[in-house]
């Protein structure tokens, strides 16, 4: 991995099957790296010798790392993984997969099974955004009704003057 940045997601022990899952999902996505956890770490510590440590991966390009802690820590939707999606087939697959054992929550955010924030973002949202500013109210009031995008009806509120 080559870039000097990237997010890491903290898990507490299934940090290679929320990674493999997750490029699962997107093209261009791909596990880089597994790092094992050493021997001769202290006894106190939370996770044992042998165990998977940290996976370094790519989602359509971009660099995450995901690092099991050892201790379950709060998560909260100040940072989540935002994708635009090209068409509502995309948006409906991604959405469909990401809350099956997670959870649907408002304006195209949800969490997966791991309990990570996603938000599923067609790219017609943001182009129906740069609209007159009736256009961009219509389209944001039609938008938080909505859990999962839906561009149609996006659309139909952008075009109802």
């Amino acid at each position: 991995m080559t870039s000097k940045v990237r997010t890491c997601l903290w898990f507490n022990g299934d940090a290679e099957e929320a990674a493999n899952f997750y490029v699962s999902l997107l093209h261009g996505s791909r596990i880089e790296n597994v790092a094992h956890v050493p021997g001769g770490m202290p006894d106190e510590m939370p996770i044992t010798t042998g165990d998977v440590m940290m996976v370094d991966f790519t989602l359509a390009g971009t660099p995450y790392q995901a690092m099991n802690g050892g201790m379950a820590m709060p998560r909260n939707e100040y940072a989540s993984i935002s994708v635009l999606t090209d068409d509502q087939a995309e948006t409906d697959r991604l959405w469909n997969a990401l809350t099956e054992g997670g959870k649907e929550v408002q304006c195209g955010w949800c969490r997966d099974r791991f309990d990570i924030p996603w938000q599923i973002v067609p790219r017609r949202f943001v182009e129906l955004m740069n609209g007159d500013p009736g256009q961009r109210s219509r389209v944001m009031n039609a938008m938080f009704a909505m859990t999962k995008f839906d561009i149609a009806a996006l659309e139909v509120a952008a075009e109802d003057a």
